[in-house]
């Protein structure tokens, strides 16, 4: 009896896991996406960039869906209030789950963002998607953001700013680099979400990421969500590399 309570648990354990990584299709024509998403067991989550989304168009996200999956589109709309409403009112009607703004867009283009994509959501008669703001990318490094932007703001303070403004414009979540996950979660409770990318396992390939950490470590942090790419996506047992990172967390 106990040992079947043991693996009721850890069943469980490992579904909440699955839930909380989102696998990057970076990288990949439709057909293949549509292929490995099928291919990896217990995969829950699928994020769609930009690079997926121009060549495969709305239909990859309706496809992924129609096989059961939980879909982040990540395109990280900016541009002027009324062009990210739209943006979002349509993403939030093709079912998608998560969808990115950025939040240097302004407090006025994220209120009309999320409001929009309220709209979208009922009007398709679906639950009302998060969106998550984008604070600054992991691919920047301190100096060079300073250098470049012209600014003498950091990016710990750059990040924080950039959350609040979304957090008082009613956006259900931001998207950070781990190192920022501690004091954004300390500043915001849950539910409001902190998804990250940047994260590597020990031992993967830190890539064009530049503020990185690992799975477990991002978690106990406070991130809400974990967006893994290439450590699953290139590895030559997807499954096994996803259920790797799963344990990961439940350790």
């Amino acid at each position: 009896m106990r040992s079947v309570r043991r693996r009721c648990v850890a069943s469980s354990s490992s579904a909440e896991s699955a839930e909380r990584i989102i696998v990057a299709l970076d990288g990949m024509a439709p057909d293949q996406a549509l292929a490995f998403s099928a291919r990896v067991q217990g995969l829950r989550w699928v994020k769609v960039g930009l690079e997926l989304y121009v060549q495969a168009g709305p239909e990859v996200v309706m496809q992924l869906r129609d096989k059961g999956l939980r879909v982040f589109l990540d395109l990280k709309f900016h541009d002027i209030p009324a062009t990210m409403a739209g943006a979002c009112r349509r993403a939030a009607a093709l079912g998608a789950e998560l969808i990115t703004v950025h939040a240097c867009a302004g407090s006025e283009a994220l209120q009309a963002a999320q409001a929009a994509a309220v709209q979208g959501a009922q009007s398709a008669g679906l639950a009302t998607p998060t969106l998550l703001a984008v604070t600054v990318l992991t691919s920047w490094e301190e100096q060079r953001l300073q250098r470049e932007l012209a600014t003498e703001q950091g990016i710990a303070d750059r990040v924080s700013q950039l959350a609040q403004m979304a957090a008082k414009a009613g956006v259900g979540g931001c998207v950070c680099s781990p190192l920022e996950v501690a004091f954004l979660r300390a500043q915001h409770s849950k539910p409001f979400a902190l998804v990250t990318p940047g994260i590597r396992p020990h031992g993967s390939a830190v890539g064009d990421q530049v503020r990185v950490m690992t799975p477990s470590d991002a978690i106990a942090a406070g991130a809400s969500q974990l967006v893994i790419g290439r450590p699953i996506t290139q590895s030559e047992d997807p499954t096994g590399a996803f259920a790797q990172c799963c344990a990961g967390l439940t350790t």
